[in-house]
């Protein structure tokens, strides 16, 4: 029994299995929590007389430390609707913003909605009124201080942005610009302001290097973010801060040609220096191309192993699946033709170009190029139509609709876009379908778990419960009689073991960390499926987003000692009151 267990508690869970998050399997405790802290553990029965003002009782339930979501761009949503909700319901307790390059730290409001809205699929009509109304800060401290101020659900951590430095730092139309690059000054005010946001407590920084990920607005549409016209000269001068102060490089390979991985790698090597704390996005078993995961393997192999790299790709554990309206997804972004189609934000003259017959021959040539490098197989007969004005179509693949109109699946794909336009709602698999390799996949020593991307892309995917779902996998394996995690390793991927590479407090229950709790159903999890739903967002004008659904498995979230959801009901205060998440400095 710990110290203090005789005093009055804000809160007694009584007779749960604790995991607490290092990796050890459970066992049967009481755990007290008194002034956002965990202040006792005990054996099950050991606070059964102590004066709580709340008691949960655990019986057959598991308790763990809320997990950590390192990869979100909640950038937007959480100046809307500070709860953030979707998360905080499946027992995210912490989040990351700023990933991927940008975030909303630095900045006029008009710039960080040409970088993030197409990006990340979030309306622009939506994201700038509210930053134009909002934006009171100038500094990447002053940020940070910004969100201490709201009602925040979960924690929350930050990256320093690479496309919101160098433009804040260049200028918005110079940092655009092939080939120019930051003047002595220009670099000294970047290397500076990195220095006081490590200061300020941002986990690093987060690069960008994939050219399809594009502007929105008008005045420089289409054009990539800023961080992709950075040389790695540029990169590596950041990247020696971060290897200075212990912080993390987040970087985003350029997926097309894939090469450059490579050097994210060899950044993160340490044999002659300090390694660098790096991790990508993302180690996926993609449909279209199965040599990726044993390639990846190789080469982390190589790096870890032998050269010594601490370096960790990101991965989901759940099949990574999309939906989409017409053509407004980021995957067609990877080929010129689709990129020129979502480069035009009127509906009508997209249409106008899907029909051209110029255009459409493109459109097939490079749909079609053998050695074309791809993210999505691009095989359509792994759609299904979600809805379509045309009922009939509903429940069909592009494949068949192709071929009782005597087309090519693609050209099908093209003509029911320009017909339909967003009405027409369709769902592919792009990786992760695999349950056994997806298990080797998310027990590997050189991943992360993580890659929500939570908040962005509202109308096309949602893995918001992503650590109740490897939890579920790694059940399901087990009970197959297959190699897999076993729940206390797994409950530590998603918890401690991210919360160390990051450097802040949150991912433990012992005494004296923050109450950050989740107490969940075991046979609910284990018996359940993720239930893909599209609600309504009252802060975002009725905005319909893809979210999970998981039904009893989550029985209460606790956030900084305070119960914030109980059997999917949040606290009347939680996004209204501040007390429950708050800003997390790495350390």
């Amino acid at each position: 029994m710990t110290s203090s267990a005789d005093a009055a508690f804000d809160l007694v869970i009584a007779g749960a299995l604790l995991f607490d998050g290092d990796g050890d399997e459970g066992r049967l405790a009481d755990v007290g929590v008194r002034a956002g802290k965990v202040a006792a553990i005990t054996d099950s029965g050991g606070l059964g007389a102590a004066v709580a003002e709340a008691r949960l009782e655990g019986a057959g339930l598991w308790l763990t430390p809320g997990f950590i979501d390192l990869h979100t761009h909640y950038d937007a949503e959480v100046e809307a609707a500070p709860a953030l909700l979707e998360s905080l319901r499946h027992g995210v307790t912490t989040v990351m913003l700023g990933s991927c390059s940008i975030s909303a730290a630095v900045g006029e409001p008009e710039d960080i909605a040409d970088i993030f809205c197409r990006v990340e699929g979030i309306p622009r009509s939506l994201l700038l009124p509210l930053l134009q109304a909002r934006k009171d800060w100038q500094t990447f401290p002053g940020y940070l201080d910004h969100l201490a101020t709201l009602p925040l659900g979960p924690n929350v951590a930050a990256y320093v942005g690479h496309s919101n430095l160098r433009m804040a730092a260049m200028g918005f139309a110079r940092s655009l610009q092939a080939g120019v690059g930051p003047t002595a000054a220009e670099s000294a005010t970047m290397t500076g302001w990195l220095e006081e946001a490590l200061d300020a407590g941002y986990v690093g920084l987060s690069a960008q290097t994939l050219p399809w990920d594009k502007l929105d607005g008008s005045r420089e549409r289409s054009k990539p973010l800023p961080a992709t016209f950075a040389s790695w000269r540029e990169r590596r001068a950041l990247a020696q801060i971060l290897r200075r102060r212990g912080r993390v490089f987040q970087g985003v390979p350029d997926l097309v040609t894939k090469f450059n991985v490579l050097l994210f790698l060899w950044e993160s090597v340490g044999l002659w220096r300090p390694r660098l704390r790096t991790t990508v996005i993302s180690w996926m078993d993609l449909v279209g191309d199965r040599t990726v995961d044993p390639l990846i393997r190789t080469l982390l192999f190589v790096f870890r192993r032998l050269l010594g790299a601490e370096f960790r790709f990101q991965a989901l554990p759940n099949p990574f699946e999309v939906r989409a309206d017409g053509m407004d997804l980021v995957i067609f972004e990877e080929f010129a033709a689709g990129a020129e189609a979502l480069h035009l934000a009127d509906l009508g003259q997209r249409a106008d170009l899907l029909r051209d017959e110029g255009f459409r021959q493109r459109f097939l040539q490079q749909w079609q190029a053998l050695f074309s490098p791809r993210v999505y197989h691009r095989d359509l007969r792994r759609t299904e139509i979600l809805s379509c004005p045309d009922t009939a179509l509903v429940g069909r693949s592009f494949a068949e609709v192709a071929a009782a109109r005597s087309t090519s699946p693609a050209l099908a794909f093209l003509d029911l876009c320009a017909e339909h336009g967003a009405s027409l709602r369709w769902h592919s698999v792009v990786a992760n379908d695999r349950p056994d390799v997806l298990a080797a996949l998310v027990a590997h020593p050189g991943v992360l778990i993580g890659f929500s991307d939570a908040g962005a892309h509202l109308r096309n995917m949602a893995f918001y419960d992503f650590p109740l779902r490897l939890l579920r996998l790694c059940m399901r394996q087990r009970q197959a009689g297959k190699p897999a995690l076993g729940v206390g390793r797994a409950i530590q991927r998603v918890t401690s073991e991210i919360a160390d590479f990051y450097r802040i407090d949150a991912g433990r229950v012992r005494v004296g960390c923050r109450a950050d709790l989740v107490l969940l159903d075991p046979q609910a999890l284990s018996e359940g499926e993720s239930q893909i739903e599209e609600v309504a967002m009252p802060a975002f004008g009725g905005l319909r987003r893809m979210v999970n659904r998981e039904p009893g498995v989550v029985q209460a979230v606790v956030v900084g000692g305070r119960l914030a959801l109980r059997h999917d009901q949040p606290d009347a205060a939680l996004g209204r009151e501040r007390g429950f998440g708050v800003v997390l400095r790495a350390a």
